[in-house]
């Protein structure tokens, strides 16, 4: 090629790629040569518009998503309160020096209390709290998870918590996580925790129709309701035990296959797991539904989503700086209402009075270390305890099986839990007292009782009350589909139940001083 070409050739490629450039210029591809002024920035989106509860909705599908158990729950949280300038302590420590601030603890990494402390708080003011559970329905793998092959396809022994295993758990996906106990090199142990998300490693086939009767059920939760984690051929050879898996804890206890996977998660050795709690749960994320986008739809909602809404209407108040200075705050989630709620970490363990007597034991309380007995009576008789917990939705479906005049309804608010025969602790005083708190904050309270012909269920609202004879009152958030795998809020029902939260923690004192001798 000539010199005249190579310099006619660069011309025209030289005035093809400013062409080019321009065109890309047009579609915004290449930013222009001059600079441009800074763009503002987005506003914070402002507390209980129509944006908030769709962006609150957003945020607790993700957390619910990112936390399939308890103990994924616990250190969301924990991480939340740090980062909103909550101190941890521990409870194996002393808290005699204790100063006014805001605070958490936590117990067996499944339990969870959160507080905030004025300086000028005295026992007489009382404490203002929202008790709540984080457990939720799940399946646990057994001590002993092992099961034998039926023709080739693996199966996992589970154990139903609180009574799943049933039919709405059938043919979902499920994967597996929980908490790892793993002691490294030097002997330390400690606590791992791992998530399959989002694969799902088990299934618990149904029976197909055409089978007849044995498709219809009742169904044996021991022998039929076994999910299946794998297949393998006669063909398909597993690599057989190292000498080092075949020392560990859990060699001969869970299928081989499985530790490996779960020592894949999380980044051990087989070896190094001393122990574990291992749940499956349906992987499947939560979403907004319906035309409008009005219901969420999601898994373990009963009890997060109540103890989502109390703990971030706890962090919000001291963001804006709404709590007074003689006033005491308290979160309170607790592990295993599902069944009953007796364990150290459940209500009955005494999490929230724990921390209430040791904010009275604290120096800057108590400084010259009087008997605390009294201020502790003092402490509960001027105090008020929301137990916060999932409530009945109407279903249109079955309207019939609803007592009149107390069917909540979506989007609307929180619901009043009430029973004449003591499942529920709420009496006409808090009533009274919850519906003057909606007043103040612009809220509106449902109201929900059993009918006469059907059984009530119950919460931690008459164990609370019981164990401190603090006044509590039973409400909660309304869903469907309460038990099943998957249920159904309403979209604005979640940043609603943070309000009126929110608004009790602000408002709950005085709102009590207007109630003369109840």
């Amino acid at each position: 090629m000539s010199t005249i070409d190579d310099i006619l050739l660069g011309i025209t490629d030289s005035l093809k790629r400013l062409q080019e450039a321009q065109e890309a210029q047009k579609l915004g591809e290449v930013a222009p040569a001059k600079a441009q002024p800074p763009q503002p920035q987005p506003s914070a989106i402002a507390k209980f518009t129509h944006e908030y509860y769709n962006k609150i909705a957003d945020d607790y599908i993700e957390f619910t998503y990112k936390n399939p158990t308890i103990y994924h729950v616990v250190q969301h949280f924990k991480k939340q309160l740090v980062l909103k300038g909550f101190t941890y302590l521990p409870e194996s420590s002393s808290w005699s020096n204790l100063k006014a601030g805001k605070y958490f603890t936590v117990r067996n990494g499944s339990s969870l209390a959160a507080f905030v402390v004025g300086d000028k708080w005295t026992p007489s003011r009382g404490v203002g709290a929202v008790g709540s559970h984080i457990d939720a329905l799940t399946t646990v793998l057994k001590p002993n998870s092992t099961k034998a092959k039926v023709e080739g396809y693996e199966l996992l022994g589970v154990a139903p918590y609180a009574g799943t295993l049933g039919s709405v758990w059938w043919d979902r996906d499920l994967g597996v996580g929980g908490r790892l106990l793993v002691k490294d090199k030097k002997g330390k142990v400690s606590q791992q925790l791992v998530d399959s998300t989002p694969h799902p490693i088990a299934h618990i086939p149904t029976l197909a129709p055409h089978f007849g009767a044995p498709a219809v059920g009742p169904f044996n939760t021991e022998t039929q309701a076994v999910p299946v984690i794998g297949f393998s051929g006669e063909d398909d050879e597993e690599e057989p035990p190292t000498e080092d898996e075949k020392k560990a804890p859990l060699y001969g206890k869970h299928p081989l296959k499985l530790l490996r996977y779960i020592a894949g998660l999380a980044n051990v050795e087989v070896s190094d797991i001393l122990q574990w709690d291992l749940q499956l749960y349906d992987v499947q994320k939560g979403t907004k539904g319906g035309l409008n986008k009005e219901f969420v739809f999601a898994p373990r909602v009963d009890d997060r989503v109540c103890s989502f809404a109390a703990l971030n209407a706890l962090i919000e108040s001291t963001v804006d700086d709404t709590l007074a200075d003689d006033s005491f705050s308290i979160v309170g989630l607790y592990d295993n209402e599902e069944i009953g709620s007796l364990t150290r970490q459940g209500a009955k363990g005494g999490l929230l009075e724990l921390v209430v007597s040791r904010v009275l034991s604290s120096e800057f309380v108590n400084p010259d270390g009087v008997d605390t007995q009294e201020s502790l009576r003092l402490t509960y008789a001027n105090s008020i305890v929301l137990s916060a917990d999932v409530n009945h939705l109407l279903n249109p479906n079955f309207t019939e099986v609803y007592l009149e005049h107390h069917k909540p309804l979506p989007n609307i608010g929180v619901t009043l839990a009430l029973d004449p025969n003591g499942h529920m602790a709420t009496d006409s005083i808090g009533l009274a007292l919850a519906e003057e708190f909606a007043k103040k904050n612009g809220d509106k309270v449902q109201y929900f009782q059993i009918r006469n012909d059907s059984r009530s269920g119950g919460t931690i609202g008459p164990s609370i009350s019981t164990q401190t004879g603090a006044r509590t009152i039973d409400l909660g958030i309304p869903q469907l589909s309460m038990h099943s795998i998957r249920a159904t809020l309403g979209t604005k029902d979640i940043g609603l139940g943070i309000k009126f939260f929110y608004g009790f923690f602000k408002n709950w004192r005085e709102t009590y001083d207007d109630f003369v001798d109840l």
